[in-house]
């Protein structure tokens, strides 16, 4: 059990859900507003992606992160960012019988530097590496990430000091985390993101995440979420199985069934939720003393 919980608020993903929410933050400043929203009901973590302002869609523009991360800065809140490093790894072959060339509409598939581009240039606290290729159950679609494009990035958050979030989906991802981290890739201290129910990942019942709590090292600090209708559900799970959670607009839009939420709305009811439990709620100071993480203005 742990009883002294942080939580981290995933504002908007990148998935395809603007047209399913109106709540859903689009433009920088709806997104900016989202992570100060999600700090005033106690997320110590914006977890950030960014969308093209017109159409909804997922982006990787390095200035749509600077406004969004300027405006979040110069707020009244003190919430960490953590922005995701995931994007432009994303192959769609061309269908069944002739996977290639790739299909040109989808795929954006780029190196490793051109992904940590943003990072360079506004030096969150933290940002995040899938660490491992993923089909997701979308058709051609695979989110990629080859082990060599996976070392250069965690040596160049290092390098950076920025603080990696190792995104874990399946137990092989593990794996690799733990093998990065013993070439010395990747410092202590450790964090990991759980991340659940994501089709074709580690499903979400609660032995497949024990099959993964019981195997990550001594030391490490670890958070737990899963999506849809399991968002809410698992904020209790993650403190019982020892670690953090996550909540947030990317991984579910609704409050309850048929109740769209906004960030706001998920981050008070985990607070509820772990508060009921006897948890102490961690503010963004006791998680940067936890995580030994380096604030730039």
């Amino acid at each position: 059990m742990n009883w002294d919980v942080f939580i981290t608020c995933a504002v908007t993903g990148s998935g395809d859900t603007a047209g399913k929410s109106h709540k859903i933050p689009i433009t920088p400043a709806e997104i900016a507003n989202a992570a100060i929203e999600a700090a005033k009901e106690g997320a110590a973590v914006a977890h950030i992606h960014v969308r093209d302002p017109d159409t909804g869609a997922a982006s990787r523009d390095p200035e749509l992160y600077r406004q969004v991360v300027d405006r979040i800065r110069s707020s009244d809140t003190d919430i960490i960012i953590n922005l995701t490093a995931g994007m432009g790894g994303d192959v769609v072959f061309s269908g069944v019988e002739a996977p290639l060339p790739l299909n040109t509409d989808g795929t954006d598939m780029v190196g490793a530097s051109e992904r940590m581009e943003h990072v360079k240039q506004l030096l969150p606290e933290i940002c995040t590496l899938d660490c491992g290729t993923m089909n997701f159950s979308e058709g051609d679609y695979v989110m990629t990430n080859t082990p060599s494009i996976l070392r250069e990035m965690a040596r160049q958050m290092t390098t950076l000091g920025v603080r990696p979030e190792i995104e874990i989906f399946d137990t092989g991802h593990l794996v690799m985390a733990k093998q990065l981290v013993e070439e010395g890739l990747i410092e202590n201290p450790v964090m990991v993101q759980l991340c659940m129910g994501i089709p074709y990942g580690a499903p979400s019942d609660p032995l497949s995440l024990l099959a993964l709590t019981q195997n990550i090292p001594k030391g490490w600090t670890y958070s737990a979420f899963s999506i849809g209708r399991m968002q809410l559900p698992y904020v209790p799970l993650a403190a019982l199985v020892g670690g953090n959670v996550r909540v947030g607009l990317e991984d579910n839009i609704y409050l309850g069934k048929g109740e769209l939420a906004t960030n706001g709305d998920l981050v008070a009811r985990a607070t509820t939720i772990l508060t009921a439990m006897g948890c102490r709620i961690l503010g963004p100071g006791d998680v940067r003393e936890k995580l030994k993480l380096t604030k730039h203005s």
